[in-house]
């Protein structure tokens, strides 16, 4: 049998998100979040291509992204509601990081192969940041997928895309647990 890390796998089995809403601070400096960056970058990346980068949003950037989310659902007619929680998801962080999803040409590794590394990506920076002591939430949203907010806001080039916002911080409560999948019906065991 092979040695087991307990701690590791205790770890993945309790490991529970926290609602960015409920994140404060303090939250890591940049000394801080360099161990859990390193640990982020340690992801499957077949072909080594690195498809991926990081963009940390302090404070007072995450406050103009939220401005720039109001400016951009304007502009898009959209639901007043749905700008508001895309403002919310900026203005009320003190924290966060885009992965951003940035391919690179390769006739050996595909597209898609790529954008599941970016997010791989995501689920380490989220894992290491609990890891961490922190708390952290996974977010995308509509303005992730708006080239207009993507390009003038995190400054990325016509090829890239959001793979996702890591928001971290300090959580004010513990999330209750949640329902999880039924692993019978989502398994399906091939003996032959």
């Amino acid at each position: 049998m092979p040695e087991k890390n307990q701690a590791a796998l205790d770890f993945l089995l309790t490991r529970r998100s926290r609602p960015a809403k409920t994140l404060t601070t303090p939250v890591p400096d940049r000394a801080g979040l360099m161990p859990i960056l390193t640990a982020a970058a340690r992801s499957p990346d077949h072909g080594k291509l690195e498809p991926w980068r990081f963009v940390v949003f302090t404070r007072p950037a995450l406050e103009r992204l939220g401005r720039l989310a109001v400016e951009r659902g304007a502009a898009l007619g959209m639901d007043p509601d749905k700008i508001e929680k895309a403002r919310c998801q900026f203005a009320d962080s003190h924290l966060a990081v885009a992965v951003v999803f940035s391919p690179v040409e390769s006739e050996k590794v595909p597209h898609v192969e790529q954008l599941y590394s970016a997010g791989a990506v995501c689920l380490a920076l989220l894992n290491a940041a609990l890891a961490s002591g922190w708390g952290a939430n996974w977010l995308s949203g509509w303005a992730s997928h708006d080239t207009d907010f993507v390009c003038q806001g995190l400054g990325l080039e016509a090829h890239e895309s959001v793979a996702g916002f890591i928001h971290i911080g300090t959580e004010r409560a513990v999330p209750p647990e949640r329902p999880r999948p039924d692993l019978d019906a989502k398994t399906t065991w091939l003996e032959a």
